[in-house]
């Protein structure tokens, strides 16, 4: 049986490094729910033991937070602000720090994957309106959601995961990863704007994109929603999922807005990717494999219970086979705060170095490439390879200064 789920799991991570199998018309989301069916079919595990391997509480504050973002996309809230962002009268640089701000602001609140979904098709018309190439700023959109991201638990997919399993709490995490975001933003702006300085200019025309008309109640339904979420977490003892699925239910309660057209906005195959990962990595770790892997490792030289290889190894992974698998398979050996602080900063900000390695920089290329605007790897790489060591250093000089002397005496 041992080995049955030892081929499952290699197959499965095998999808999440290529994006889908070889000769199958397959992604991530398919492989990894094809791969938990295999387990139950063979059965590894019940169907008992696999709803139990699901976090239900990451699944439900991940599906809550969906609803809230849905609500504020379906009001036009996204597209007023990239609207007004585009038209603002600046110079490219500081045009390019509101972008970067808005991106990152927005990304530390609403999952990362959709602020870039609804902002840059707004944008890149804007900059070809004014006769800027829209490429800088882009990547710039791209890196700042990823930064952002990283700063509450709610940011993005695997901070949720980390938060919820590691039960930690939201301010203290926030004011901890803080720091390294903002300077990391700051000095990812600082190096955009450097290596830029030359390609600011393109004229070229451009057709108009399609906007949704803005309606002020629903925008501030949706507002007040996350705000009276984030009070929660801030300021209650209410487990965080509940609070998400009571702000996401008030989205569906509506007299205007479609049920149908809400859960379209939804992420589902997110969603499934979660849930099909869940039961593979808890049959391998049910069949003792994981923490074979671990030893396997370890006789290699390399401690992931130290933080220097935990970092590195969570980067490497991440960037391999995506984020949300890396810490799957890496947050059994984050076993303190600042482990898991560690394992969020790493994994997160590993996500600008390659174009393919995170979902909202694929987001933004495929959505600028329907109006004409390529971002290839060799670009974007120019630009993520200098800002993910930049911000990488950053988050290294932080964690040391904060508990250097924990993770020495480890």
């Amino acid at each position: 049986m041992q080995q049955y789920v030892a081929v499952v799991f290699a197959l499965v991570y095998a999808g999440m490094i290529f994006g889908g199998l070889p000769g199958l018309a397959l992604n991530r989301t398919a492989v990894a729910l094809l791969g938990a069916i295999a387990l139950l079919a063979g059965g590894v595990v019940s169907s008992g033991q696999a709803w139990a391997a699901v976090d239900m509480p990451t699944m439900s504050l991940l599906f809550g937070l969906m609803l809230v973002s849905a609500q504020l996309r379906l009001s036009g809230f996204y597209d007023v602000l990239a609207r007004r962002i585009a038209s603002a009268e600046a110079s490219p640089r500081r045009l390019l720090l509101l972008v970067m701000a808005a991106g990152a602001g927005l990304s530390a609140l609403l999952v990362n994957d959709i602020v870039c979904l609804a902002l840059t098709p707004i944008l890149a018309e804007g900059c070809l309106r004014r006769g800027l190439n829209p490429v800088p700023f882009l990547i710039g959109l791209a890196c700042a959601a990823n930064i952002g991201s990283a700063a509450t638990l709610i940011g993005n997919p695997q901070n949720m995961l980390i938060g919820q399993v590691g039960g930690l709490p939201f301010a203290a995490f926030t004011l901890d990863a803080l720091p390294p975001v903002l300077g990391g933003l700051l000095l990812s702006w600082a190096v955009i704007v450097a290596l830029s300085r030359r390609d600011w200019l393109l004229e070229r025309s451009v057709a108009p994109v399609a906007v949704v008309e803005h309606s002020l109640w629903p925008t501030l339904k949706g507002c007040l929603l996350l705000l009276a979420a984030l009070a929660g977490f801030l300021f209650t003892s209410i487990p965080r999922e509940v609070l998400a699925l009571g702000a996401g239910a008030l989205v569906l309660v509506s007299r205007r807005t479609l049920s149908r057209r809400v859960f379209e906005l939804v992420d589902w195959e997110l969603l499934l990717l979660f849930l099909g990962l869940f039961v593979v990595n808890h049959a391998l770790a049910a069949a003792g494999l994981l923490e074979a892997l671990y030893g396997g490792v370890r006789a290699l030289g390399v401690d992931l219970s130290q933080p220097g290889w935990l970092f590195g190894a969570s980067a490497l992974l991440s960037n391999l086979i995506s984020n949300v698998p890396a810490v799957m398979l890496l947050l059994p050996v984050a076993h303190t705060p600042q482990d898991r602080l560690l394992l969020s900063l790493s994994s997160t900000l590993a996500g600008n170095l390659f174009l393919l390695g995170s979902i909202a920089n694929l987001i933004v290329a495929e959505q600028a490439a329907r109006l004409g605007v390529y971002i290839t790897w060799r670009s974007h790489l120019r630009l993520g390879l200098p800002v993910t060591l930049c911000t990488f250093a950053v988050s290294a000089l932080w964690l040391w200064l904060s508990w250097g002397e924990l993770l020495v005496a480890r």
